[in-house]
């Protein structure tokens, strides 16, 4: 076990100072504990080092009581900043750089933004990783779009951080507390990071939705395309499919893939995604996927398997009808709330789908999350 400064303070890491093996086994507990009721669940798969795998690390900026420029996180339920250097979750580079970041300012006469009085320059950096790769993306959260001597901040920022692969200007003039603005500029490089994840690439950019612990990711969707039984002859349909990662990871195996999905940018981003791959079998819809089921099965449409990836909240009910209209024989449910899972496997039950058997994934290390992947069956009736 590793000690930490800011353990209990910052609440980002609930279980830092248990052993990593208890954790796993806490976690496999609570997830059977939940599902105990609908199926077997397999030994928590955990992480050989659980530490530092965060790729998206997010630094607000502010300043102390002493007017000394700092940068780190909130604490828990608060608008107070606490101090970060190092943190034993995320990438060690994108600490490093943040500090660089901070150092910079003052001989670049950069004033750091003030949330009571709504005056002064930076407001957060967001630094992206590419784990394969090893491309880096710097997003410089800006109040104000005029950025004075830009380049050669970059240049001197690079200086000190040769492997930064790109650096964006965000634009945030909003009083909210939503880190990333509409607005952007690419200040280096080409405003995006490419990583791989299942022998695919992936484009991320700021607003991208990619998983946080690519190690984990790439064996949760080994087994969730496990546990879909693909045989090269299926129609998929890939619900709340983000930029494509599931849907193109699962390409090879089936016929064709249909990926729906409601934001626009990540629609946008999954083609791009799929042509970056070479993969003809799979097309996007920016649509609300329960409705999309739904009117694909009015036309007489058939899929043999759907996976969802629903947020923390779960899935809904309408949801889950719209899935039973459309039959497929098959449910691959990948989950990040066990406890909205537990509660959606039993709308799916009433529909007439068993939960065969769930795998949980430790993605989080540290903390009290868990994710799991669920395989449903459509039951026949007798």
């Amino acid at each position: 076990m590793k000690q930490c400064p800011n353990f209990k303070k910052c609440g980002g890491c609930q279980y830092l100072d248990m052993p990593y093996e208890e954790q796993l086994k806490k976690k496999h507990k609570e997830v059977s504990q939940l599902l105990k009721n609908f199926c077997k669940v397999h030994p928590v798969v955990g992480m050989e080092d659980p530490y530092h795998y965060r790729n998206k690390v997010h630094a607000v900026f502010g300043r102390d009581r002493k007017g000394k420029i700092i940068s780190g996180v909130y604490k828990e339920g608060t608008h107070t900043i606490l101090p970060v250097d190092v943190c034993l979750i995320e990438n060690e580079k994108a600490d490093a750089i943040i500090k660089t970041v901070r150092e910079l300012l003052p001989s670049f006469k950069m004033k750091v933004y003030d949330e009571d009085t709504g005056f002064g320059f930076l407001r957060h950096v967001l630094i992206r990783t590419a784990h394969k790769t090893g491309e880096i993306m710097v997003v410089l959260v800006t109040a104000s779009p005029v950025f004075p001597s830009k380049n050669n901040f970059v240049k001197a920022l690079r200086k000190v951080h040769p492997e930064i692969t790109t650096v964006v200007q965000n634009v945030n003039n909003r009083g909210t507390s939503m880190v990333l603005g509409d607005k952007e500029q690419v200040l280096y490089g080409p405003g995006f990071i490419v990583d791989e994840l299942c022998g695919k690439k992936f484009r991320i950019s700021s607003k991208s939705f990619y998983q946080i612990n690519p190690i984990q990711t790439e064996k949760l969707y080994d087994l969730a395309i496990k546990a879909a039984k693909l045989t090269g002859k299926e129609t998929v349909v890939d619900a709340y499919c983000g930029i494509g990662t599931i849907g193109i990871a699962a390409s090879a195996g089936a016929k064709e893939v249909i990926g729906v999905e409601l934001n626009k940018d990540a629609v946008r981003d999954a083609g791009t995604n799929a042509k970056m791959n070479k993969v003809n079998n799979i097309r996007f819809y920016n649509n609300d996927a329960g409705k999309f089921m739904v009117q694909m099965a009015s036309q007489g449409a058939k899929a043999d398997v759907v996976f969802l990836d629903p947020p923390r909240s779960g899935s809904t009910e309408e949801f889950i009808n719209a899935v039973a209209i459309l039959g497929p024989e098959r449910v691959v449910y990948v989950s990040c709330g066990p406890d909205t899972l537990a509660r959606d496997l039993g709308w799916f039950k009433k529909k007439g789908y068993e939960a065969e058997e769930a795998w949980a994934v430790d993605m989080f290390p540290m903390t009290a999350h868990t994710e799991a992947v669920v395989s449903l069956k459509k039951v026949r009736k007798k």
